[in-house]
């Protein structure tokens, strides 16, 4: 089974690549949903998280308040680290679990949607790595939008991620959402089939 690792930064928009393999049948592992399925008390990532980050995080119920803790790792790049180092071991075993299903299933291949991919290393444990990439500005709008925050607030999440470089240079297709939606689409498309193919 191949492994298709796709990544980029928040708001580049790699959820569209995603979601279209996910139309050819190729099943997919969205990292953040399966992170976000975990926080569900009780769970082994609450239980670390608050070991590292005390109780102002969470909720009297148990529960994350997950503005609170973006509001501390956004704007503080050692905790962002943090938090990966907290979180990333308990979810990328979780993933691997998933992966030896779907291959003991005779899945020909897989995509694994994750945004630290290649900062967690997890990128070495894929046969192709896709990265999409977007201009700042067209970003910081997109999250504004989709998480209903200002574009203050979108920029300083924009500015705690890689530059665009990191994505290069660690893999093997980039794929630019630098002009109108149809355009982003024919290459989606394009990037999908040579790697289905191959």
């Amino acid at each position: 089974m191949k492994i298709i690792g796709i990544t980029g930064p928040t708001g580049s928009g790699k959820t569209l690549l995603t979601q279209y393999f996910s139309k050819l049948g190729v099943p997919t592992i969205n990292a953040d949903e399966l992170y976000h399925s975990m926080l569900v008390p009780p769970s082994a990532c609450l239980d670390a998280i608050r070991e590292n980050f005390g109780d102002t995080v969470f909720e009297s119920d148990g529960t994350l308040n997950r503005q609170r803790l973006g509001e501390i790792v956004f704007n503080d790049e050692n905790k962002l680290t943090l938090l990966n180092e907290t979180v990333l071991h308990i979810v990328l075993d979780e993933i691997r679990r998933q992966i030896t299903l779907l291959k003991n299933s005779g899945n020909s291949h897989l995509v694994i949607d994750a945004p630290t991919l290649i900062e967690s290393g997890f990128h070495n444990e894929c046969d192709t790595v896709i990265s999409v990439i977007a201009p700042k500005n067209e970003r910081i709008k997109r999250i504004s939008i989709r998480d209903s925050i200002s574009l203050e607030k979108s920029e300083e999440r924009v500015l705690a991620q890689k530059n665009d470089d990191f994505y290069r240079l660690h893999s093997d297709e980039v794929v630019y959402n630098d002009s109108t939606e149809s355009d982003f689409i024919l290459k989606i498309e394009k990037a999908a089939k040579k790697y289905l193919t191959n």
